[in-house]
């Protein structure tokens, strides 16, 4: 099994605030990151795949089969976008950095599979020092 790696980048706004709680409760959970117009990153998305060697081709996957995947379901999707505000696949959806993992492999793991491959993880990255993996249900 062989797994390769494609990285994108993309911007976005996001603010971490749960309706069930108070703004106190939001602001001593969430800190800064509650306030309410939200904050932005330039987040990265590393996403692996694993499969075995084509021998026609040579690949597990041609990596410009999975660029294409990554920008048409999450790099246009998300960029330059409020995760909070903007009719996209986090609409409703507490856009911590785990749950967009989560969802940007619910988002790949179908398309990737046409291809023949398997998702075997997405990495998000929100900063330099901060970054979360998910490797499916």
């Amino acid at each position: 099994m062989v797994h390769i790696q494609r990285r994108e980048v993309f911007c976005a706004a996001h603010r971490l605030y749960n309706d069930a709680l108070s703004a106190q409760e939001n602001e001593e959970l969430f800190g800064k990151c509650s306030w309410e117009f939200g904050h932005g990153h330039n987040f990265e998305v590393w996403v692996t795949v694993k499969g075995e060697v084509n021998p026609k081709t040579g690949f597990v996957m041609n990596l410009s089969d999975l660029k294409a995947l990554m920008m048409r379901f999450v790099i246009d999707p998300l960029d330059h976008r409020h995760l909070n505000l903007d009719d996209t696949f986090m609409k409703g959806i507490l856009p911590s950095t785990e749950n967009l993992a989560i969802e940007i492999w619910n988002q790949l793991c179908e398309p990737v599979a046409e291809f023949g491959s398997l998702l075997h993880c997405v990495r998000v990255v929100e900063t330099e020092n901060n970054a979360v993996e998910y490797f499916g249900a």
